[in-house]
């Protein structure tokens, strides 16, 4: 529930000069998601073994202007996904900065002797100033800065990210915190008083948050917030300030799902088959979706996957073993929805999960589409040294890697599936889960850092090799 200390302020003298005359302004700090950034402890045969600690207990402190607000407790979970939970502060009105400082805690357990800060900075250290992250928001404006920022933040406005201090394989209580600061507003369009008044000329008392004076295509409040003009023409179908192949039109059309025009997002529709008449059923574990997502959020790739939340995903029709025909079926009939020219084909990539099919478990099919079936992952799972959550995620990745066209891929090939075969140990260095040696209990892309023939997967993606046209 929300947080809210009013106090009233009034003119201090003469020359008290009301930023906002229409009303009395508040600042709210609302807190969107959370999620822990280490990696998940798992006891895999192949994999170091991380002692298992419990899962945290996150609360949130927010500071405005010195005015300190506390969350309640999210008990033992990793992952907070709708935390509904804002502090508001009712700020001077004559004075334009408020100070803001947040702070992600994990509650003290039996074996801690005091709570614990995490990592939400880009901040490289382990005390608290370099955990926690402070910020300076104009009621003028409505934009903050300081450890967060609009322009040339790599985690992306919005979000924060304890892995920018480069302490990705550390565990040091990392994690990625989404907020939203905002102030209230008399036509409640999110555009503050003085920017309409002194900067657009827009009457502050008529909402204009969805108008498109420019005519690009793009209403007022999305150019408003990510820095552009709304009375200025731009084409914003041609232009892509953070290169991952989605240009601002499309990140306008995916904004509510969070996505970032100066920061990387990678969407993914995931459909998955219907159940058989037998009883056959086809399987991806919730705990896969949050290690893929993890292994690309901590390198400020954000994974977006559409399980069904995005306006997308369906159950396909069963098939025992699909055919390859079947498969370019679905993914004309249910990803583009029998439009050849669907929106979503220029930003999803798509990776359906199947029951069973005639040939690799894993393949992809298109520049921008893959296929995992089930049947086959559910029996590798089975095997002693395996954990089921790693195994899909491993595969779902290692195919979705393929649409970001890695190439050469050491050990990638039928001499690489075995330790009893020479090339998995000539290929050891190139720890990625697209190395054939890696995959099943691996999920992350390597990062170059090892001798040859290690290779930077992070740095050479292709993000626009997933548009190109098979026909």
């Amino acid at each position: 529930m929300p947080y809210t200390l009013a106090i009233k302020t009034s003119p201090l003298n003469n020359n008290f000069l009301d930023i906002d005359p229409l009303l009395d302004v508040s600042v709210t700090v609302d807190i969107i998601k959370i999620r822990s950034l280490e990696k998940e402890d798992k006891q895999l045969f192949f994999e170091e073994i991380i002692d298992e600690n419990s899962e945290p207990d996150f609360y949130i402190k927010v500071f405005i202007n010195n005015q300190e607000f506390v969350s309640d407790i999210w008990l033992n979970t990793r992952y907070v996904y709708d935390p509904q939970w804002s502090a508001t502060l009712n700020v001077a009105d004559d004075e334009e900065f408020v100070d803001i400082k947040i702070q992600l805690w994990d509650s003290k357990d039996e074996d801690a002797k005091a709570d614990r800060l995490c990592d939400i900075s880009e901040d490289y250290g382990n005390s608290d100033d370099s955990y926690d992250v402070e910020l300076t928001y104009s009621i003028k404006t409505g934009k903050w800065t300081g450890d967060d920022s609009l322009i040339d933040d790599l985690s992306g406005y919005g979000r924060l990210n304890g892995c920018d201090d480069g302490t990705i394989y550390e565990k040091d209580r990392d994690c990625e915190l989404w907020f939203n600061i905002y102030q209230n507003d008399y036509d409640m369009d999110g555009i503050p008083y003085w920017t309409e008044v002194n900067v657009y000329g827009t009457d502050p008392t008529v909402g204009d948050s969805k108008l498109d004076p420019d005519g690009d295509g793009i209403p007022t409040d999305w150019e408003w917030k990510w820095g552009y003009d709304p009375f200025v023409w731009d084409d914003h179908v041609n232009i892509d300030p953070d290169k991952d192949s989605i240009n601002n039109y499309e990140e306008y059309l995916t904004s509510e799902w969070f996505s970032d025009p100066f920061r990387k997002d990678i969407f993914v529709e995931m459909d998955i088959m219907d159940e058989g008449p037998n009883g056959e059923k086809t399987y991806f574990p919730e705990g896969s979706k949050e290690i893929i997502q993890t292994a690309f959020n901590r390198r400020n790739m954000v994974f977006h996957l559409d399980d069904g939340c995005m306006g997308g995903s369906d159950l396909v029709p069963f098939n025992e073993k699909s055919k390859f025909g079947d498969i370019i079926n679905f993914y004309k009939d249910y990803f583009l929805q029998g439009n050849l020219n669907n929106w979503r084909r220029g930003v999803f990539h798509y990776g359906i999960v199947l029951y069973s099919v005639e040939g690799a478990a894993g393949f992809m099919f298109r520049p921008n589409a893959f296929q995992v079936a089930s049947k086959g992952h559910e029996k590798i799972s089975n095997e002693w040294w395996s954990d089921r959550d790693v195994v899909y995620a491993s595969a779902y990745m290692h195919e979705l890697g393929h649409t970001f066209n890695f190439w050469p891929i050491p050990g990638h090939n039928k001499l690489s599936y075995y330790p009893w075969q020479i090339n998995w140990w000539i290929t050891r260095p190139y720890k990625s889960c697209m190395n054939y040696g890696y995959m099943y209990y691996t999920v992350d892309y390597s990062d170059g850092s090892r001798c040859f023939p290690d290779l930077n997967d992070w740095e050479r993606m292709d993000f626009a090799y997933f548009e190109r046209n098979w026909g």
